[in-house]
């Protein structure tokens, strides 16, 4: 039986796409440093779930956990990494940054608030990996973090579904869980809330597991969680 669970993963990807390729001044490395490394192997559930929604766009290109029109640093179309490394020279015209949101944002977007009707899933969890540290560009620059973060922060998960999954990631993990620390879900979780219950889960890159037993540990949280 499938988990009755709508899974986003959207910060996965390594693509740029041939539009902004000739302004973007990023290594392969410093692309996918910047996004969630580990991602598309630990959270391999399509077969487990309900509903499952991914993008192959790299996150310092187009962040699908921002609103289209965040233009800060760290916004919806980046000027900087998480490491504060420029993204571009120069940076793209308008037109192209249209044409990359019109691509890549909306349709993401589209398709969870479809899938929040049509899939049988009776929550969302938008699921990333997290540095170790906190890099320089976040809300906890140079601090350890914990190995797995759970975000309701904005009342978007119902407080039993949030103390169970808290729950069953702590029966297996002890005290390396925290809930909206050092995040407290984002621009995913409160936006689609107003469709379906949704939660945010941050798993630490630190080498506590391989990222196929991170896969199995996140399978077994899921299923022992009461949802």
């Amino acid at each position: 039986m499938r988990l009755p669970l709508l899974i986003s993963v959207p910060h996965a990807g390594l693509d740029v796409p041939a539009a902004v390729a000739p302004y973007c001044i990023l290594t392969r490395e410093q692309i996918a440093e910047d996004g969630d490394e580990g991602a598309a192997e630990i959270y391999d559930i399509e077969d487990e779930v309900e509903a499952f929604v991914t993008t192959s766009v790299a996150r310092a290109i187009v962040d699908l956990n921002r609103a289209e029109d965040d233009r800060r640093k760290d916004g919806v179309v980046k000027t900087h990494t998480c490491w504060d490394v420029p993204v571009y020279d120069p940076f793209p015209p308008e037109a192209i940054v249209r044409s990359i949101l019109e691509t890549y944002h909306r349709p993401y977007h589209a398709r969870l608030r479809e899938l929040a009707s049509t899939s049988g899933a009776r929550l969302g969890v938008d699921c990333h990996t997290m540095l170790a540290f906190g890099p320089p560009v976040s809300p906890d620059p140079g601090a350890e973090r914990p190995w797995v973060c759970l975000s309701n922060g904005d009342g978007t998960c119902p407080q039993e579904w949030m103390d169970g999954l808290r729950g069953s990631f702590a029966k297996l993990l002890g005290d390396n869980v925290r809930v909206n620390d050092p995040f407290r879900g984002g621009y995913i979780t409160r936006t689609h809330a107003a469709e379906m219950p949704w939660v945010q889960l941050e798993l630490s890159r630190a080498p506590f597991l391989s990222n196929a037993e991170k896969r199995s540990l996140v399978l077994q949280a899921f299923r022992d969680s009461p949802l």
